[in-house]
């Protein structure tokens, strides 16, 4: 089963990212937690590492610090060398669209090969623009 977040406004999606199964997202914040937070996850990245991956949201109120987040996750990630892709849909989307990883920031993208933080960044935005909570499906 993926996890998509996105950007409702009324019935209309404004953004969405599948960021693959539930258990890929898992990896992530793993990773995180492993490189970025000496093993205590939450307690550098407390919104993105302790919301809980089920059906709910992040609040509007939650973007502000959300974002921040992202931007320093980014940033460090990108002074890290590059890992495997964990996944193998990951490996295929990587031989199709032809990436090859420089960092850590770049062995983390979206079903369409996407880096993604940076879409995580971009739905942030849009949440934050509109003033509407991003929501997990």
């Amino acid at each position: 089963m993926s996890l998509y977040l996105c950007v409702f406004d009324e019935d209309e999606e404004l953004n969405g990212i599948d960021v693959g199964a539930y258990s890929d997202f898992g990896h992530f914040r793993h990773t995180i937690a492993q490189v970025l937070e000496n093993g205590n996850a939450g307690s550098r990245f407390p919104v993105l590492m302790l919301h809980s991956d089920c059906d709910g949201e992040w609040r509007v109120d939650d973007c502000e610090t959300l974002a921040t987040e992202l931007e320093t996750i980014s940033s460090e990630l990108k002074k890290q060398p590059a890992r495997e892709y964990f996944a193998e849909w990951q490996k295929n989307a990587a031989n199709k669209f032809g990436l090859r990883p420089a960092n850590l920031y770049d062995c983390f993208i979206d079903v369409d090969g996407e880096p993604l933080l940076e879409r995580m960044l971009d739905l942030v935005r849009i949440a934050q623009r509109k003033r509407l909570p991003i929501l997990f499906q």
